[in-house]
């Protein structure tokens, strides 16, 4: 079984282009899934003052972190139907592209190839890094001068 090309292992020519495609078909990806969306889901949460006994503060803080752990189990099973169950398709076009493959030749490779990229994709800091430096960078406001 070949090894897959992924970003960790394509040459440095091939990387913008192919995380530029990446990137394109993670937002419509996103979009179709709701994923931004269902992870806003969370509890309404009780709120501590400075007038509760300590054990009341305690009690209201354990209430509010199993509301917030089973919000968590809830978005995260939502996420799964949402990636898995309605948009399969969309899923796994996007873990082809970033395995170079395009998304009509899907079927050419086996699941575990592609889990296997998948697994050294993410595992490469360089790339990881990469795209976490990018993601900051997109987060930081720009200034007028």
């Amino acid at each position: 079984m070949a090894k897959l090309k992924t970003l960790a292992n394509c040459k440095p020519s091939e990387f913008l282009r192919q995380s530029n495609r990446i990137r394109k078909a993670a937002a419509e990806w996103l979009t179709a899934t709701d994923i931004l969306e269902i992870r806003k889901n969370v509890p309404e949460l009780e709120e501590i003052d400075d007038s509760m006994s300590d054990a009341a503060k305690v009690a209201i803080a354990t209430k509010n972190r199993r509301a917030l752990e089973e919000q968590a189990r809830e978005n995260l099973m939502s996420i799964l139907d949402a990636v898995m169950d309605e948009h399969p398709d969309e899923t796994l076009n996007l873990l082809a592209l970033m395995c170079f493959v395009e998304p009509e030749h899907v079927d050419d490779h086996s699941m575990a190839e592609y889990l296997e990229a998948f697994t050294e994709l993410i595992n490469d800091e360089a790339v990881m890094g990469f795209f976490t430096s990018l993601a900051r960078l997109g987060q930081t406001p720009t200034q007028r001068r």
